[in-house]
């Protein structure tokens, strides 16, 4: 599998065509948007009555196969070589995916959707026990894992064949399965065109509507006029946040900003907890959790085809549709920020702790609100949520003691979370356009975030924002398509890596002919030696390199193919056997870096706590062990010995 490479930092067949779409399509919606709401509406009203079947069954089975993939033998694959590590640790990884992924949703309908299915559930009476019971049922359901395993089947596809076997980071390596090196070409470009529409229109639709919630707070606590120019003037603020965010780079911007939104989002919660019904929540929570988990099978699968009824569409399908259209952009997102971890760390981070924090936010949030109005008479914020959907959650926390406080906390969450999806959706958006570069000028990224708020802008002062969300939800379709081919592609690749790795741990070796032990006190030698990195490459160079020609030549003899590579930069040479439509075989040294035992410092002299291995890395990765001082014969023989076991791997797959 090669990579994409091209003489410019930007892909011009992508970045110009995405560029030139998103021009046409807004122009349309804001020079005809009376057409443009009636073609996207009666298309995606079709999709909805004509598909809804395909939406439950693609979602079905998706989650399914997420968590067999986490709990399979695949589990202790990683992503990325063998050797590698994770770039960020659990806390800020999690903070990054959840604010991402779902943190605005939260805010948004934390109080609003409970509400909503209490005050009109989709069959029985609605303001009853039982409505109660089924609105935190049908929350959850929307919310909870089905969700998120569509942003980890994505995330799981790029992030196995970006990082494990050198694809470029972008949506075009979910076809690789399908078409091969094709995705270089047209296609490639196409469904990174299509990645790029869809994050640029879901993303800024919903901070063209987020932006009511942050203006409904504003004039909640400060008396803030509701109206467009205020809304344009927070659209401009947000994205100059964002645009600044996505400049700083992954490490500093979006990192912290996540970080701090995680922070605010435990410290509201706790507050909610601790000030409302504390222990009816705990109660609630394990109830909810209880009934969510035992019917989730019935509702999974529920059409309400013997009971036909609009809620479903209006509900349901639309956010499974919402959530296949911003798969694109969270997956890729999820795939940038998760090298190292393995696929079972990984469903375990994307599946349940983000479902996890979503359910106990919910229970606290919508239970609550049910709570008020079912046993205290709060009829008002009922009324409220069911008139003015972003005004419900400061509504509610009206009735807290220290109301002002949290709501303040809340708006500082919105536009935070905001922030985090703009600036992270830019910064995927720009690896789109650039054939999955991670390195890119500064000038590229500050274009995507100003991008992402001037067609927010543009739609909210034109009114043709529910259009464009529309076409995008309606985009879910084809996609949820190449999807579920997709994953079946990942599940026959992650058989073969599997199989690869048995290979490795228990081929049957030839029995090695004329090579010698190497003398016990060199053995000793060696152990106690910490060599530094000019060693290593002098050993590289010296019996390495020379083992390397020698296997290379005797294989040409054979009438096999081979290449010496060498790394220009670093000067590491690898072999690699030619294998035509097959596996290729790689071979290669390089010094790796350690910190020396602390028995081994001198007191007076430890400038230099590092020491070098050569170790031998295949194409999956570092393979754990050293070969420093070892002969030139020996060297030849563990090349032929992971030879042997490479053409086992070929035998048992082909």
């Amino acid at each position: 599998m090669g990579n994409l490479k091209a003489k410019h930092v930007i892909n011009p067949p992508v970045f110009f065509s995405a560029s030139a779409l998103i021009l046409l399509l807004v122009g349309y919606t804001v020079f005809f948007p009376d057409d443009a709401d009636f073609r996207f509406t009666l298309l995606q009203s079709s999709i909805m009555t004509n598909y809804s079947w395909f939406y439950v069954m693609a979602v079905a089975l998706i989650l399914i196969c997420v968590a067999y993939l986490g709990l399979s033998r695949y589990g202790n694959i990683k992503l990325g070589p063998d050797h590698s590590e994770p770039a960020f640790s659990f806390g800020s990884w999690f903070a990054m995916l959840f604010s991402a992924g779902m943190g605005i949703g939260l805010m948004f309908f934390g109080v609003a959707e409970p509400v909503l299915h209490f005050m009109s559930p989709p069959v029985g009476e609605s303001g009853t026990i039982e409505a109660a019971k089924q609105a935190m049922e049908i929350t959850f359901f929307h919310w909870g894992l089905h969700a998120w395993a569509i942003y980890a089947i994505v995330a799981l596809i790029l992030a196995f064949f970006g990082y494990r076997h050198g694809l470029p980071l972008t949506l075009r390596s979910a076809l690789y399965p399908l078409i091969g090196d094709r995705i270089y070409g047209i296609a490639g470009h196409a469904i990174d065109v299509f990645a790029i529409l869809g994050t640029i229109f879901g993303v800024a639709t919903a901070l063209g509507y987020g932006v009511l919630q942050v203006n409904s707070g504003l004039n909640y606590l400060f008396g803030v006029e509701i109206s467009t120019n205020t809304q344009v003037i927070l659209i401009i603020v947000i994205t100059a946040l964002a645009t600044l965010s996505v400049a700083t780079g992954l490490e500093k911007g979006i990192r912290r900003l996540s970080e701090l939104n995680l922070l605010l989002a435990l410290m509201l919660l706790v507050m909610v907890v601790a000030l409302g019904p504390t222990v009816l929540l705990m109660q609630l929570f394990v109830q909810n959790t209880g009934g969510y988990l035992s019917d989730i099978v019935n509702k999974t699968f529920n059409l309400y085809a013997y009971q036909p009824t609009e809620w479903i569409g209006g509900w349901t399908l639309f956010y499974w549709a919402w959530w296949l259209s911003w798969s694109p952009f969270v997956g890729m997102f999820i795939a940038r920020i998760s090298r190292g971890r393995t696929i079972r760390e990984f469903v375990m981070g994307v599946l349940f702790v983000p479902t996890g924090l979503t359910l106990i936010w919910m229970t606290a949030f919508g239970n609550t609100a049910i709570d008020m109005i079912l046993h205290h008479g709060y009829t008002a914020l009922g009324e409220a949520v069911q008139t003015d959907v972003p005004i419900a959650l400061f509504k509610f926390l009206e009735h807290f003691p220290f109301s002002n406080v949290l709501s303040m906390i809340a708006i500082a969450m919105v536009v935070i979370f905001f922030v985090t999806s703009s600036d992270s959706s830019a910064m995927v958006v720009d690896m789109l356009a650039s054939g999955g570069s991670n390195k890119t000028p500064l000038w590229q990224r500050i274009f995507w975030s100003s991008m992402i708020g001037i067609v927010a802008m543009v739609l909210l002062l034109a009114g043709g924002l529910k259009a464009l969300q529309t076409v995008t939800i309606a985009s879910a379709l084809p996609f949820s398509v190449i999807l579920l081919i997709s994953a079946y592609g990942l599940l026959k690749a992650l058989a073969i890596d599997a199989a690869k790795k048995e290979s490795l741990t228990t081929t049957r070796l030839t029995p090695k002919v004329g090579q010698k032990t190497i003398p016990w006190q060199k053995r000793l030698a060696v152990l106690v030696h910490y060599p530094r990195r000019k060693d290593v490459k002098q050993f590289i160079t010296e019996r390495v390199l020379p083992a390397m020609e020698s296997v290379a030549g005797e294989l040409g003899k054979q009438g096999v193919e081979s290449t010496i590579q060498l790394e220009t930069e670093k000067q590491i040479p690898s072999l690699v056997v030619l294998h035509g439509d097959e596996v290729d075989f790689f071979y290669k040294v390089t010094p790796r870096a350690y910190l020396q035992p602390t028995f081994m410092l001198d007191d007076e002299d430890d400038e230099d706590l590092e020491y070098f291995r050569a170790e031998v890395f295949l194409r999956e990765g570092g393979q754990g062990y050293d070969i420093m001082g070892w002969t030139q014969d020996q060297v030849i023989g563990d090349i032929i010995d992971q030879y042997e076991k490479h053409m086992n791997f070929l035998q048992m797959v082909r």
